[in-house]
């Protein structure tokens, strides 16, 4: 089993909802990516989508497009992020990471080549937000290699075409709670529970909500019929600014620890 498989077996095994955050990498400190993975999966993470920057982030808010801004202007690149989830792995051989991003970064790197390089270094799957269902043959080198590709749906997806999502759904299948960016503040609970029962029926994937999650008591809403529950844009909120490894783990923790204990109050 890949790492995603055997966590989301394990969490249904135990009756828990999967808590998936994700970081922006480079930002808030390069120098301080390594112990902040650590920090997170300490916290009570899951999962970890790690963010690759990118200078036009369309479906991302302004939150996460600052911190991108601000890993770029570091010159954080694909490379950087390979060489921390290895550093990453040397100590943790079984939190599944992700990483999310766009197609640009990786067609430059070289697919085959990003894909070999991924494996080897630990990544487990690729959410290419700009790589529609009917692109992914552009992302075949990375299934070929061992990576799972995540995909995305929302609430405005056609019934026929969330069919041929479920059925090609690899890792987790991403559901948007709602039509929109990162980081906006409309959450509807009541909108998307009987989507989600509905998609999670028909998934052979397990089912992994975000968009709008912000705290303990969002995310505990989403957890109650969610496989797994996504943050991001509140955590990297938290994160911007912080100076040093110490203060990123401390920030980090104190965010989510009411989160993963909301889930698990359950």
């Amino acid at each position: 089993m890949s790492r995603l498989e055997s966590r989301f077996a394990a969490l249904k095994a135990a009756g828990r909802t999967g808590l998936i955050t994700f970081v922006t990498a480079g930002d808030p400190q390069p120098d301080a990516m390594v112990p902040m993975l650590h920090a997170l999966v300490a916290a009570g993470a899951d999962v970890i989508e790690l963010g690759v920057p990118f200078s036009d982030p369309m479906a991302d808010g302004p939150v996460i497009q600052h911190a991108s801004e601000r890993a770029i202007a570091k010159g954080i690149g694909l490379h950087n992020v390979l060489a921390w989830v290895a550093a990453f792995r040397e100590t943790d051989n079984e939190t599944p990471i992700v990483l999310m991003g766009y197609l640009n970064p990786v067609e430059m790197y070289g697919y085959p080549e990003f894909a070999d390089d991924a494996v080897e270094k630990g990544v487990d799957g690729v959410l290419m937000v700009d790589c529609p269902l009917e692109e992914a043959h552009v992302l075949a080198p990375l299934r070929d290699a061992g990576l799972d590709q995540i995909l995305l749906a929302s609430p405005t997806t056609t019934d026929s075409r969330l069919q041929a999502l479920c059925e090609a759904a690899s890792g987790f299948l991403y559901y948007v709670s709602f039509a929109g960016i990162t980081g906006a503040a409309q959450l509807s609970t009541a909108d998307i529970a009987e989507r989600v029962a509905g998609i999670r029926a028909t998934s052979k994937a397990p089912v992994a909500v975000g968009f709008g999650v912000r705290d303990a008591a969002s995310a505990a809403a989403i957890g109650a019929f969610a496989d797994a529950v996504v943050i991001g844009s509140a955590l990297v909120e938290r994160l911007a600014g912080a100076t040093s490894a110490d203060e990123v783990a401390k920030r980090a923790n104190d965010f989510l620890a009411p989160i993963r204990a909301a889930l698990d109050a359950r």
